[in-house]
């Protein structure tokens, strides 16, 4: 895309929707099947926030580009994920779009039920007048992730999926200006998940909700 036609940009990073490839950490509490409803409820949560958000949307995805799915092609443009670990996908991706011209931008994953348009409106509008701009997730993560321009130091020397995520990017990012958004949970376990009305549907009837 090089003929943009906005300046702001999200980037949505997914997993492809497959039996016993997503969500692995809730499955082993809810099963395979469970699990790959749960991500797929999550998925088009995802679309549900960003498909009217004022912004260009590009969609990546882990394994291969899918047609003809839930992310309408003429809405969000679409890209595969490359590199070895989540920090150098991450990185390729926001290279693309200060590539294309964009001046602000912003990621994302797609699990995140916590997370609305309005979150998203609020952090395309901290870029305004900060360098970056952080939504920290309870786990120790993140959830979002924006900036203005490229700070590669984000995406290295990180143990991605770990509770010391958050606090080395802030770190990172110390002698920027970052404005850090509400926390916000997202989805990895079934603790996570167990007193949400909205996945009640998908928990096996044998489960004790109070199984941590």
């Amino acid at each position: 895309m090089t003929n943009t036609k906005s300046e702001n940009l999200l980037l949505i990073f997914t997993r492809n929707p497959e039996l016993g490839k997503c969500k692995t950490r809730l499955a082993k509490t809810v099963g395979d099947e469970s699990a790959l409803k749960i991500y797929k409820f999550l998925l088009d949560h995802t679309v549900s926030i960003t498909k009217q958000l004022d912004v260009d949307k590009a969609v990546y995805y882990s394994v291969k580009v899918r047609e003809n799915d839930i992310w309408d092609e003429t809405i969000y443009t679409k890209y595969q994920q490359e590199g070895e670990d989540l920090g150098i996908r991450m990185q390729h991706a926001f290279e693309q779009g200060f590539k294309d011209g964009y001046k602000n931008i912003i990621i994302i994953g797609s699990d995140m039920y916590d997370m609305s348009q309005e979150d998203l409106e609020e952090a395309f509008s901290a870029l305004k007048n900060h360098d970056a701009v952080v939504g920290p997730a309870e786990d120790g993560g993140y959830y979002l992730l924006g900036m203005r321009s490229l700070q590669t130091k984000v995406f290295t020397n990180k143990t991605w999926g770990t509770d010391t995520v958050l606090a080395n990017t802030l770190k990172d990012l110390e002698d920027t200006n970052v404005k850090v958004l509400a926390e916000r949970n997202d989805v990895d376990y079934f603790s996570d998940i167990k007193h949400v009305d909205a996945f009640q549907q998908f928990l096996p009837n044998y489960l004790d909700k109070d199984f941590q």
